[in-house]
């Protein structure tokens, strides 16, 4: 049976490759983003689009949608650090607003993107979402608020949600793909290394306990993701995540892949050079961040189909060439 769905924040990068996902299955899709972050052209073909802050969610939602995909955030750790305020506004602000949209819509099914930085530097790897929350930024504090608020919902008002705390998302899906202002996503930041855009990559710290000193991070392709988003609203379609139950699933391939692994996956995909710099560690920096996506195997019925590092390259780098050529 087709569904309706709300995808705040559908014009960015993980938001618009849901909505594509939404849409081939057959459901009918509306995208409200204020293009903040985003990009018009990223909406999907077929996809409603509505620019508006996720704020003012309560205009537009109503009881024929059968559940909400809510990305609509402010993701820059450096940027939270700087201007605290712009996060709780929009993260929690608009979080709690669209909760009450939700409530007053009687919409009773959330998909919400959460984020690994609501545990901080992790005590024990790989991280279970048993895991103590302790973010080190106003960013993760801001999810974390927002998981919070979104527990007490289903218990008070019969809500059912599910958090997905995304590790190293990456890769592209066809036309669609990461164009962050500024960038600081490793996979992006070495490709522009590989287009000549940037002179170097910088390698921040080798003396880390790691086979080969630099930081380990779990990536995940973002179509994987996306499945995983699917899954969910078919769990709560099902009542294997009932009404009034908050789940929190961690999302990522369970192994890790280095700094170094990074850069010279790059080299072998691109057929390019990739000059190094190294660089003193940054503050905050953990040597591993690995996820334990058992919980989403278990619950969701979930797998990720595409853990091979080269292809998240390629896919990316695709996606890099493309935009290169279009902007040429």
């Amino acid at each position: 049976m087709t569904q309706r769905y709300l995808v705040t924040g559908g014009a960015g990068y993980v938001g618009s490759v849901v909505a594509a996902h939404l849409l081939e299955r057959g459901d009918r899709v509306t995208v409200l983003d204020d293009l903040s972050t985003g990009f018009a052209e990223a909406v999907p073909d077929g996809a409603e689009f509505i620019e508006g802050r996720v704020q003012d969610a309560a205009k537009w939602l109503d009881g024929s949608y059968d559940g909400v995909l809510h990305f609509a955030a402010f993701s820059q750790v450096g940027e939270s650090v700087a201007k605290p305020e712009k996060y709780w506004d929009n993260n929690v602000g608009g979080s709690m607003a669209l909760l009450a949209a939700l409530r007053a819509a009687g919409v009773r099914k959330l998909v919400f993107s959460s984020t690994a930085a609501t545990y901080g530097e992790p005590e024990t790897v790989p991280i279970t979402e048993s895991a103590p929350t302790a973010p080190t930024s106003p960013y993760g504090a801001s999810k974390l608020a927002v998981d919070h608020m979104i527990g007490g919902e289903c218990a008070a008002h019969g809500l059912a949600a599910v958090s997905l705390r995304y590790f190293n998302v990456a890769g592209a899906y066809g036309s669609l793909g990461e164009r962050h202002e500024p960038e600081s996503h490793l996979i992006p930041l070495v490709l522009q290394v590989a287009q000549g855009r940037r002179e170097a990559i910088s390698v921040y710290g080798e003396d880390y306990p790691t086979p080969d000193g630099t930081c380990v991070r779990d990536y995940i392709h973002v179509a994987d993701l996306a499945e995983a988003h699917l899954l969910a609203l078919d769990a709560m379609s099902r009542d294997a995540v009932p009404a009034g139950e908050h789940l929190v699933c961690n999302l990522g391939n369970g192994s890790g892949f280095s700094v170094r692994e990074v850069v010279e996956t790059v080299r072998r995909v691109t057929g390019h050079p990739v000059p190094e710099i190294t660089a003193a560690r940054r503050p905050g920096d953990p040597a591993v961040l690995v996820a334990s996506a058992d919980a989403a195997r278990e619950r969701l019925g979930w797998t990720p189909s595409r853990p091979d590092l080269a292809a998240v390259v390629a896919d990316a780098w695709a996606f890099a060439r493309r935009r290169q050529e279009e902007n040429a």
